[in-house]
C-alpha cells in the first residue's frame, strides 16, 4: 500500500464569499446526510406514530444539532487546524468566518434543537441533552484518547436514537419502555460505519497527529492496522444491517439497501488496498451515497408495508 500523502485534500476547506464560507463551516450536506437516519429510527421504532408535525420537528432538531455541532467543532479545532497544512484553508483559520459568527451558529443551532425536542414530546425533551453533549464533546475526544472515531460514530448513531425516541414517546409511558424500544442494532451499525471511514480518513494526518499528540487509531497503531480495523468495523456494519432486516421484519427494499451498502463498503476497501492513501478522497466521498442507501430503503419499506 502506498503511503503517499494527499495533504492538499480537505472537505472542510472553503472558497471565496461569506455565505459559502458559512455553509462550508456547518457542512449543510451533513444535515442531508444525517436526516434519513432520524426518520429511519422513527419508522423502525413505531409504525405510524409520527405525523407531519413531528416529522418537521425531527428535521428541525437534526438541523439545529448538526449546525451547532459543526460550528463548535471548528471553533474547538482552530488551534489544530491552523497548524496542520492540510486544514489551513478552513473558514475560521483563514478568517472567512469570524469566531463570533461561529458562536452565534452554535447558540442558534442549540436553541433550535432543544426547542424542537421540547415540542415533540416529553421523552425527547428529557433525553435531548444526551445527543447534544456527545456531539459537542467530540472535538475534545482526540485530545484525551486515541479512539475519537468511535465517539464520532456514536454521534451519528444517536440520530437514529433521537428519531426513535420521537416516535416511541407518542405511545410509551416510561423512559425505560422508550429505551427498550430503540433499534439498537441500527444505532451500533451506523456508529461502526462512521467510525470505520473516520479511521481511514485519519491516515491523512498520521504524521501530524503523532507530532502534536492528537489521538487516532492510525497515529497509535499505524496506517496498515488502521485499514484492517476500518475493514473489520465495516464488515460488522454489513452484518448488523443484515441482522436488522430480519429482526425488524423488513422487506425487499431494505434488504436491497443492505446489499448495495455492503458492495459500496467493499468498494471503498478495494480502492484503499489497491491505491493506498491516494484513494482516501474517493473512498471517503462514497459514504455520502451509503448513508442514503442504508436509511432511505428502511423508510420506504415501512411506508409501503405499514403506512409509517
Amino acid at each position: 500500500m502506498s503511503l503517499t500523502r494527499q495533504a492538499s485534500w480537505d472537505p472542510g476547506r472553503t472558497g471565496r464569499g461569506r455565505v459559502r464560507a458559512l455553509a462550508r463551516l456547518v457542512r449543510i450536506e451533513h444535515t442531508l446526510f444525517s436526516l434519513p437516519y432520524a426518520y429511519a429510527g422513527a419508522c423502525l421504532a413505531c409504525s405510524g406514530c409520527i405525523g407531519l408535525r413531528e416529522a418537521v420537528l425531527i428535521g428541525l432538531a437534526v438541523l439545529g444539532l448538526r449546525t451547532a455541532a459543526m460550528a463548535y467543532n471548528n471553533l474547538a479545532d482552530m488551534d489544530i487546524d491552523a497548524l496542520n497544512p492540510r486544514t489551513r484553508s478552513r473558514p475560521l483559520v483563514t478568517g472567512a468566518v469570524k469566531p463570533r459568527d461561529a458562536w452565534v451558529l452554535v447558540l442558534l443551532g442549540s436553541v433550535l434543537y432543544y426547542a424542537s425536542a421540547v415540542m415533540i414530546n416529553k421523552y425527547t425533551m428529557m433525553l435531548s441533552p444526551l445527543p447534544w453533549i456527545l456531539a459537542m464533546t467530540y472535538p475534545h475526544a482526540k485530545r484525551i484518547h486515541w479512539l475519537p472515531h468511535i465517539h464520532l460514530g456514536l454521534v451519528l448513531g444517536l440520530v437514529i436514537f433521537g428519531g426513535s425516541v420521537a416516535s416511541l414517546g407518542m405511545i410509551e409511558d416510561s423512559v425505560s419502555r422508550v429505551l427498550a424500544g430503540i433499534p439498537w442494532i441500527y444505532v451500533v451499525a451506523v456508529a461502526l460505519w462512521v467510525a470505520g471511514f473516520d479511521t481511514y480518513y485519519a491516515i491523512l494526518d498520521v504524521e501530524f497527529d503523532r507530532r502534536h499528540g492528537v489521538g487516532s487509531i492510525p497515529a497509535r497503531l499505524g496506517a496498515g492496522a488502521a485499514l484492517d480495523i476500518s475493514l473489520a468495523m465495516h464488515a460488522s456494519t454489513a452484518l448488523l444491517l443484515a441482522l436488522g432486516v430480519v429482526a425488524y421484519n423488513l422487506g425487499f427494499m431494505a434488504a436491497l439497501g443492505v446489499v448495495l451498502s455492503a458492495l459500496l463498503l467493499a468498494y471503498q476497501h478495494v480502492l484503499l488496498r489497491r491505491r493506498g492513501v491516494a484513494a482516501i478522497p474517493e473512498a471517503f466521498n462514497t459514504n455520502l451515497a451509503i448513508g442514503i442507501v442504508i436509511a432511505v430503503p428502511i423508510v420506504l419499506d415501512r411506508l409501503v408495508s405499514t403506512g409509517c
